[in-house]
């Protein structure tokens, strides 16, 4: 005697070695033995074979129309076989009844299970639908498949085009466009990026880089609202001369100087800083945008503005106009350049000129100060901001090592790089250049002195410290954004609130109202400044731009290694030379690559060596490289990377970030 039962599911045959009470131990075809209990047997058959009556069975169940066993079932519950005598019109002979088992087991669309071998009839309705929704899939198969062979064929399906971006940083995994995606980057052993670019979905590996940082953080797009300029109050004219040093770049000019001789020795250096927060007020439609950037990003060639055109353009200090500013006046005695008063005032301040980097500074150098040579605009003016600055860099030297801190890295290498119909320039600028250093210094000066101001009044503010943390080195020199004053170890100064960039970074925008509120209301101005002490929105201010401006910062890094792996393709460089930072990490000594070179036999920090270039990837932004050769080191480049590692890594270039704007 045999048996059809189901087990796990399925349905088996085999004979009947034995049985004990209710249960029978079977012997299939393959040979295994199983034991079955009473309760899951459908059928007791003595011929055919179990194997044939499986392969027999399969047979009718394939012959079955569903449409018709539907409609012969009836709407009552029923068993298999009850259903096989109306069926076949007679009483099933065994591999009738496990055929027509395995089509009401294999169709649970028309027929739904209700226990061992009974089933019941889908309604009507449920099923149209059901058939439906299976019609449409196996449309929607046909339509993913026609998706799949276009992409496969280097062509980019028209559906597509509007939704490229949502395919690849944010995708409804369950659309077919998707699912044709992913079948197509398997079937080809690639990415959606790398075939995304293949098909013409994205033009180029840079629009990649920028298309997924503003499906990101501008999801709404670039643009700004139309916004009216907010009117300025009339204002007391400075009787000054200021200019500004900028990078040729520069559109949004937030700082320039004044020097006016007094007499007796005495000068009076003004640093003025654009004065956007005399028409922005906290809460309205201008504040609204710029809390929602936070800053504005950078890249090579190219930004995104934090504030709209039309209102840079009404406060940027240009060349020619008389512009509302933030002032902050330092009275030096010129016989030991010490600080004898400052005062801060809000003005009007007429800009005489906007001198670049790009046009002075081969004129403007240590050599040329001191034999007091070359002829440029305001040459008095940067000799005597010279002299300051080099004062007021050595205060802070002995300040930060007072801190315990070693000297401050003056001679590394900043890079500037310039973009024009998709052609990168980088050009080397040694940082701790003459104009580079007034910029910095004055700016450290001011944004020290106006976090004094916004302390000793009692107002809050944001500020930037470093040092004096808990846990290890790298802990405690992390910089910390706080709403009080607090010391930054690394520029050696007792305190550092930026405010000198307030059309640029948010941060500024909200310190500049909270210091104009203390030179406009003295004791009282607790009480009427924007941000009140405590105040919780401050802190999220804090928060939100460390998040914004470390993502922005990212951005601008990645965007500047694309650009690096453009220009070595531009110059077809295929051996370079290089500079070992730390064990196996190199950088290029003409432009700011970074190259992890495995297996690197060990050297010497600042060791040059000359590298062969493998190949590098501007979608992954990976380079491969392999060594030639070591050279002596560098001085010049030895130099720059003569600090620790955890000052290179914690000691942060606030000065450098002031001097080269952007």
């Amino acid at each position: 005697m045999n048996l059809f039962f189901e087990e796990s599911g399925d349905f088996k045959a085999g004979a009947i070695l034995s049985q004990q009470g209710e249960a029978y131990q079977v012997e299939l075809q393959t040979g295994k033995r199983t034991k079955v209990k009473a309760r899951d047997v459908l059928l007791q058959f003595s011929a055919p074979e179990p194997a044939q009556l499986l392969s027999d069975a399969k047979t009718v169940a394939d012959e079955i129309d569903l449409d018709f066993l539907w409609e012969v079932a009836g709407q009552e519950e029923f068993g298999f076989a009850e259903l096989g005598t109306e069926y076949f019109g007679h009483d099933p002979k065994p591999h009738e009844a496990a055929g027509l088992l395995l089509r009401l087991h294999h169709a649970p669309v028309y027929f739904y299970k209700k226990g061992k071998g009974r089933y019941k009839a889908a309604p009507e309705d449920s099923l149209k639908a059901a058939l439906a929704g299976i019609e449409k899939k196996k449309q929607q198969a046909l339509v993913q498949a026609q998706y799949v062979d276009e992409l496969k064929a280097n062509r980019l399906p028209d559906v597509f085009k509007p939704i490229v971006m949502q395919l690849l940083f944010k995708p409804d995994k369950n659309s077919i466009e998707y699912k044709a995606l992913e079948t197509a980057c398997t079937e080809l052993q690639t990415t959606p990026q790398r075939l995304m670019l293949a098909v013409g979905g994205i033009p180029s590996p840079k629009l990649l880089h920028l298309t997924r940082f503003l499906h990101e953080h501008f999801p709404k797009g670039t643009g700004f609202p139309a916004i009216g300029v907010p009117s300025v109050p009339t204002l007391p004219v400075a009787d000054v001369k200021a200019f500004s040093i900028d990078d040729v770049t520069t559109t949004e000019i937030d700082d320039a100087f004044s020097v006016v001789a007094l007499g007796d020795g005495k000068i009076r250096v003004g640093i003025h800083i654009a004065a956007p927060g005399l028409g922005i007020k906290r809460d309205d439609a201008i504040d609204a945008i710029a809390r929602q950037r936070l800053s504005t990003v950078y890249m090579p060639g190219d930004k995104i503005t934090m504030l709209p055109d039309e209102l840079v353009d009404a406060y940027t200090l240009a060349e020619g106009r008389t512009c509302p500013a933030l002032s902050l006046y330092a009275t030096l005695d010129t016989a030991d350049w010490s600080v004898v008063a400052t005062e801060t005032k809000a003005e009007a301040v007429p800009i005489a000129a906007n001198l670049r980097h790009n046009d002075l500074d081969a004129m403007v150098t240590e050599e040329t100060l001191a034999a007091g040579s070359g002829d440029y605009a305001h040459k008095e003016d940067i000799a005597l901001l010279w002299q300051w600055a080099q004062v007021l860099e050595k205060g802070r030297m002995l300040k930060r090592e007072a801190f315990g801190l070693k000297p401050e890295q003056t001679n590394r290498v900043d890079f500037n790089f310039y973009v024009v119909d998709d052609v990168v320039s980088i050009v080397r600028r040694k940082r701790g250049a003459p104009l580079d250093k007034i910029v910095a210094e004055l700016m450290i000066f001011a944004n020290s002195t106006w976090g004094k101001l916004m302390h000793d009044h009692g107002v809050p503010g944001i500020y930037r410290a470093q040092g004096a943390g808990g846990g290890g080195w790298a802990a405690k020199m992390q910089v910390r954004m706080l709403t009080h004053a607090a010391p930054h170890q690394g520029l050696g100064v007792d305190q550092y609130a930026w405010s000198t960039s307030p059309l640029r970074r948010y941060t500024d925008l909200v310190n500049q109202w909270q210091i104009l509120a203390c030179a406009e209301h003295g004791v009282t101005a607790p009480l009427v400044a924007q941000f009140k002490p405590k105040d919780a929105d401050l802190f999220a201010v804090v928060s939100a731009f460390d998040a914004a401006y470390g993502a922005y910062a990212d951005f601008q890094n990645n965007m500047e290694r694309y650009w690096c792996l453009r220009w070595l393709a531009q110059e077809n460089a295929r051996q370079v030379e290089a500079v070992v930072l730390k064990d196996e990490v190199l950088r290029l000594v003409d432009i700011p690559l970074i190259i992890r070179l495995s297996g690197m036999p060990q050297a010497a920090r600042g060791t040059q060596v000359r590298l062969e270039l493998i190949r590098w990837d501007e979608v992954e932004l990976t380079i491969e490289a392999r060594l030639i050769e070591m050279t002596t080191a560098a001085p010049e480049v030895a130099e720059e990377v003569e600090a620790p590692d955890d000052e290179i890594a914690t000691t942060e270039t606030e000065a450098g970030a002031e001097s080269v704007s952007e």
